[in-house]
């Protein structure tokens, strides 16, 4: 049960390329604009840009696509289930019978979309935080967040709770995926009998899970305790974020990516 350990969100691999130079502002938005064009894409012409875009950001990025592809693996059976669903659920012209089931014309497009729209969210998620550090993805939040100060949104406190909770995301997994070798050692069995038997036998996984996760929690409060963490407040950084001619000529291809995506949905010739 190595799927643990291809969980590709929440890991930084350090680098020098251009993603990793932009500016974390830029890459959170960047993200944000493509997860909100992404759901109006309706289209093979529009998945086809949102494909190409993707493709030129791993190129820019040089993140192993063996990694992204590893990072895939976990999500393979809600890939399979969501396909069969739209496939046997949509109504439309049918393509072909399975006793009482109809998959029909409709729903394999539907199906092939909605496929694509998960991996490019996962890909999309998992380039953000390979390219991005923790400190920087924190302070990159915060900065987004802060405006909204002025009606009592703790900008900071916000920005490492989802940060911390991006990257406890691979140490969570690493820590399920000791536990489930150490019960496999103990004759626990995870990998025979059906899909419900083998979901249920993950059921005596949760318990130390959780409990790790509350001690590493329990520690990581204290830590920053002993450190006199006190938030936001008149906090002082190293590195001063600063976008350059660089973040602007990538907010200039993701809006041109953006409004050619939307407007396909309009066009008659798509």
């Amino acid at each position: 049960m190595s799927m643990f350990r291809d969980i590709t969100i929440g890991q930084y691999l350090s680098g020098s390329s251009v993603v990793h130079r932009l500016d974390p502002r830029t890459k959170i938005t960047i993200v944000g604009v493509f997860m909100v064009v992404l759901f109006t894409a309706a289209s093979a012409t529009a998945y086809g840009v949102l494909i190409a875009f993707t493709a030129l950001a791993v190129a820019l990025a040089h993140v192993p696509t063996g990694m992204l592809f590893r990072g895939l693996r976990p999500i393979l059976f809600l890939l399979l289930l969501t396909f069969v669903l739209q496939l046997f659920l949509t109504r439309g012209r049918v393509l072909f019978e399975l006793g009482p089931l109809v998959a029909t014309w409709e729903g394999l497009r539907l199906g092939v979309f909605m496929v694509l729209r998960l991996l490019l969210l996962l890909v999309v998620a998992s380039l953000l935080t390979l390219t991005t550090s923790p400190v920087s993805l924190t302070d990159g939040l915060e900065a987004i967040l802060a405006p909204f100060g002025v009606v009592g949104v703790p900008a900071h406190e916000l920005a490492m709770m989802m940060t911390i909770a991006l990257r406890f995301i691979p140490t969570l997994m690493e820590e399920a995926d000791k536990i489930m070798k150490a019960q496999m050692a103990r004759g626990a069995d995870f990998e025979t009998g059906n899909p419900l038997r083998r979901v249920r036998s993950l059921v005596p996984l949760l318990v130390p899970l959780f409990v790790s996760a509350f001690r590493r929690a329990d520690e990581l409060a204290t830590a920053m305790e002993s450190r006199c963490y006190r938030g936001g407040t008149k906090r002082t950084r190293l590195n001063r974020l600063k976008a350059g001619a660089l973040d602007a000529l990538a907010a200039a291809a993701t809006a041109v990516m953006a409004l050619v995506v939307i407007g396909l949905r309009w066009w008659p010739f798509r």
